[in-house]
């Protein structure tokens, strides 16, 4: 099995997000919306996957929320892997790592949401 990248389908943003990944960055990852995997099969758990996007390396290692972005990036061609070596680095990983949690906190109220992403799932 090869890498994915495990994201909410659920979320307008979130689909978007992937949509602009898919068409600019391409990644050379699976990309997944959560509600539609066999969790299990990657290590993963709903609760884990309604918290952060998750990337789930061809050897089975789980990277969660910014962490999970850099490790897609680092899969793409220039300049993306050097973008996520920068949001790596020591001084700038925890910046992106509160960024990122306060974005998917709020995703839900961000543009290409819907009224139906502030279901709760499952």
């Amino acid at each position: 099995m090869g890498a994915v990248l495990v994201f909410d389908g659920d979320c307008g943003f979130c689909t978007a997000c992937v949509e602009f990944t898919r068409r600019w960055i391409r990644p050379r990852v699976d990309i997944q919306p959560w509600q539609f995997l066999d969790l299990a099969d990657y290590g993963l758990t709903d609760e884990q996957c309604v918290e952060a996007v998750q990337f789930v390396t061809a050897d089975g290692r789980v990277h969660s929320g910014s962490r999970a972005v850099t490790g897609m990036l680092r899969t793409a061609n220039r300049p993306w892997p050097w973008i996520a070596a920068l949001a790596d680095a020591p001084g700038i990983a925890p910046i992106a790592a509160s960024v990122y949690r306060l974005v998917a906190r709020n995703r839900y109220r961000l543009p290409g949401s819907t009224p139906a992403c502030a279901v709760s799932p499952r």
